[in-house]
C-alpha cells in the first residue's frame, strides 16, 4: 500500500490534503487578514494619531502663559528616542524639563510657572536637577507656584518637598496632610523563605557592601548593608532639607524640627511655615493666571515642550549630549515592547552614537549623560572603550550623572574628563556579585523532579539550577569574578588618577551619593546638565562668548524603524506580520523571541555589576 497522502495515478492527478497541511493553510490565511489589518488599519491610525499630535503641538503659546508643570505621574531621566513610548505611558524627563525652563526663561510669553507636586517622592537626584532649574527660571524674574494634594509618609518625600520649596509660594490643599518627617526606605529579605521551600541561592559578592546579594541570603540587613545604606540615606535628606531652608529662608535646624515635629494638618504646617498658602488647585491656577497678566492662559508643559522642540542652539562649534538610561546590556534595540516606556542601555547603540559624535568634525566635546544601575561588564568595558576613543580623537568627555550611576554606570563614566553628579545621584558601587538560584529541592517538594545532562568540561553545567556548584566551579566563578572586580580597580584608578590600594578602601561595593563621592574624588563636580555643559565647554576651549550648538545622540528613531525593530528587521517586517497566525512556525519570530530571552538571561547572568540600591 502506497504512503498515506502519495499520489499513485497516473492519468489524472488526485490532491489529498493533510489535516495539518488544512491547518496550515488556515494559520495562514489568519495571518494574511492579521497582516491586512495591521498595515491597512493599525498602523495607519498610528501615524494619523502621531500626525495629529505633532500639529497640537504647534499651537502658538498665549502673549500671557502660565506653563502647569505636573510632576504626579513621574519623569524619566531621559527622554526614550522611541516615537511610540508615548502609548507606554512615557511622560516627562528630567532632561526635557530642564530644557525647556531653559527655553521659557527667555521667553517674553511665558509669565509664571505652576507646579503639580506628588504625594509621595520623587527621585533625588531629579530633585536636585528640577530646583536648580526652578531657581535659574525664578532669576530670570519670574514667578514660580507649587501646589500640593498633601506630602505622604512615603520613601523620599522630602525630595518633593523640596521642590515645593524652592517655588516663589508654595499652596496646598486644606483637607491635605502634612505627614513628611523623615525619610525611609524598605528591603525585602528572601533568606528565611528560601530557606523554608528549598530554595538554596549560591553567590559570590565583592565586597560586603554589594547589598544586592543579601536580599537572598539573609533575613536582615547586615552591619555593612545598614552602615552603607543609613549613610547615603543621611547624605540625601540632610542635603535637601539644606536646599529647602535655603529657599525657605530659615535655617536648616529650624526646618527640620519643624518637620520631624508632624504630621501636621494644612493649617499647623501654614502656622509653622512649612508652606505659604492652603487653597484648593483651581484657585491656584486663578492666582497663577491673575499674575501672569490679562487674558493669561495656562497652558501644559508637555504641549509647550513639544512646540518649542530641543535646544539648537548656534555657532560653528558643537557640543555632544549622548545619553544613556536604564541597565546595561549587550546587542542593539533596546528591548522587546515597541510602545514601552521603558528604557534600557544597549552597548552596541551607545557606543555607536559615541562614535557617531567622534566622527562628526563639528563636535568639540561630549557630555556623556548617564543614568544607571549597572548590568553587564562586558557591555559596560563595550561603551567605555568608545569613551576612551573620544579622549584619544581630542574630545574631552564630561559625563553628567543622573539618578544613579552605579557598579556599571560608574564603570563606563569612570574614565571620563570630568564627571558632573548631583548631591542626590546615587554612585560608586564598585564591586561585582553573581550567581544562581538552586531550585532542585523547591521543585521536589510539589512533585516536580530537576535533572541535568551536560557534555564537555566540569563548568559546562556551573549554572544549572538543578544542582549546586561542585568546590571546582565554585573556585572558578570566584577566581572570575576576582578578574572582573580587578579589572573594575584598574579601571578607576586609572580614570581618577588613583593608587589602586586607595580604590579598593573605597570601593568593596558601596554606594555613595554625589557629594560623599566629591569627598574622596569619584567626582570632581556638584551639579547638572548645565554644569557639565559648561564644563565641556572650557575644556574644548570654546570662548565664552561664543555661541555653540547642541547635538544629540543617539538620535531619535523614526515610527517607520520602530515598526520595522518591533515586527523584524526592516526587510523581514511584511514576513513577520503576515505570517503572524502561525507565529510560532515561524523561524524569524521564533529567533525574536530567543533575542529577547537571550537578553533577560544576560541582565540577570552569572557575572553582574548592577546594584540597585532602591
Amino acid at each position: 500500500m502506497p504512503p498515506y497522502g502519495q499520489n499513485v495515478a497516473m492519468t489524472r492527478p488526485v490532491l489529498r490534503t493533510t489535516p495539518l497541511a488544512m491547518k496550515q493553510f488556515f494559520l495562514t490565511m489568519l495571518g494574511v487578514f492579521a497582516g491586512m489589518f495591521l498595515f491597512l488599519v493599525v498602523v495607519p491610525f498610528i501615524f494619523i494619531v502621531i500626525a495629529i499630535g505633532a500639529a497640537s503641538s504647534e499651537e502658538p503659546t498665549p502673549r500671557n502663559t502660565v506653563l502647569e508643570l505636573d510632576l504626579r505621574e513621574g519623569v524619566t531621566d531621559q527622554a526614550p528616542n522611541n516615537p511610540f513610548a508615548v502609548f507606554g505611558g512615557s511622560g516627562l524627563s528630567t532632561l526635557q524639563i530642564v530644557d525647556t525652563l531653559a527655553q521659557a526663561e527667555d521667553d517674553d510669553r511665558v509669565k509664571v510657572l505652576l507646579i503639580r507636586l506628588p504625594e509621595a517622592g520623587i527621585t533625588p537626584a531629579a530633585a536636585d536637577e528640577i530646583r536648580q532649574a526652578i531657581r535659574r527660571f525664578r532669576a530670570s524674574g519670574k514667578v514660580v507656584l507649587a501646589h500640593s494634594q498633601g506630602f505622604q509618609p512615603v520613601g523620599a518625600t522630602v525630595s518633593s518637598y523640596m521642590i515645593g520649596a524652592s517655588a516663589s509660594e508654595l499652596w496646598m490643599q486644606n483637607t491635605a496632610g502634612f505627614q513628611l518627617a523623615g525619610f525611609s526606605a524598605e528591603s525585602i529579605f528572601l533568606g528565611r523563605a528560601f530557606d523554608k521551600y528549598g530554595v538554596n541561592a549560591e553567590f559570590e559578592q565583592r565586597y560586603e557592601y554589594k547589598n544586592a546579594v543579601n536580599e537572598f541570603t539573609q533575613s536582615d540587613f547586615t552591619p555593612a548593608h545598614r552602615e552603607a545604606m543609613s549613610a547615603w540615606m543621611t547624605s540625601i535628606y540632610t542635603s535637601a532639607l539644606a536646599n529647602a531652608a535655603q529657599d525657605r529662608k530659615t535655617t536648616p535646624a529650624a526646618l527640620r524640627a519643624a518637620i520631624e515635629a508632624g504630621p501636621h494638618s494644612s493649617a499647623q504646617a501654614l502656622q509653622r511655615r512649612l508652606i505659604d498658602k492652603i487653597g484648593q488647585v483651581e484657585e491656584a491656577e486663578a492666582e497663577a493666571k491673575r499674575r501672569a497678566g490679562r487674558n493669561a492662559e495656562i497652558m501644559e508643559f508637555s504641549d509647550y515642550a513639544s512646540s518649542q522642540g530641543e535646544r539648537g542652539g548656534s555657532g560653528r562649534n558643537a557640543i555632544a549630549i549622548v545619553g544613556g538610561e536604564g541597565a546595561i546590556m549587550t546587542g542593539t534595540g533596546g528591548g522587546a515592547d515597541p510602545f514601552g516606556g521603558g528604557s534600557s542601555i544597549m552597548s552596541d547603540d551607545l557606543a555607536e552614537a559615541l562614535y557617531d559624535a567622534i566622527e562628526d568634525d563639528s563636535v568639540k566635546a561630549i557630555v556623556f549623560r548617564v543614568s544607571s544601575p549597572g548590568g553587564s561588564p562586558e557591555a559596560s568595558e563595550q561603551i567605555l572603550a568608545a569613551v576612551r576613543a573620544a579622549k584619544a580623537a581630542g574630545k574631552p568627555v564630561v559625563v553628567s550623572m543622573g539618578d544613579y550611576a552605579a557598579s556599571g554606570g560608574y564603570w563606563i563614566s569612570s574614565e571620563a574628563n570630568w564627571i558632573v553628579a548631583q548631591p542626590s545621584t546615587l554612585t560608586g558601587s564598585i564591586g561585582v556579585y553573581g550567581g544562581k538560584f538552586v531550585l532542585a529541592d523547591a521543585l521536589g517538594r510539589f512533585g516536580v523532579d530537576m535533572r541535568n545532562l551536560s557534555i564537555g568540561g566540569d563548568y559546562a553545567d556551573a549554572f544549572s539550577p538543578a544542582q549546586d556548584f561542585s568546590p571546582a566551579q565554585r573556585a572558578a566563578f570566584a577566581a572570575q569574578i576576582d578578574r572582573t572586580y580587578e579589572e573594575f580597580i584598574a579601571r578607576v584608578a586609572t580614570g581618577r588618577r588613583l593608587p589602586p590600594a586607595r580604590v579598593r578602601e573605597i570601593a568593596r561595593g558601596r554606594v555613595w551619593t554625589g557629594a560623599q563621592a566629591r569627598q574622596i574624588g569619584l567626582v570632581d563636580q556638584l551639579g547638572g546638565l548645565e554644569e557639565a555643559i559648561g564644563k565641556a565647554r572650557e575644556l574644548a576651549r570654546i570662548p565664552a562668548g561664543d555661541s555653540v550648538r547642541f547635538k544629540r545622540y543617539p538620535e531619535a528613531r523614526s515610527p517607520f524603524e520602530a515598526l520595522s525593530e518591533a515586527f523584524g528587521v526592516s526587510g523581514e517586517a511584511a514576513r513577520v506580520l503576515v505570517g503572524i497566525g502561525g507565529v510560532m512556525n515561524d523561524p524569524a519570530a521564533e529567533a525574536t523571541v530567543r533575542r529577547i530571552q537571550t537578553e533577560r538571561a544576560r541582565a540577570s547572568g552569572a557575572s553582574v555589576l548592577a546594584d540597585q540600591p532602591y
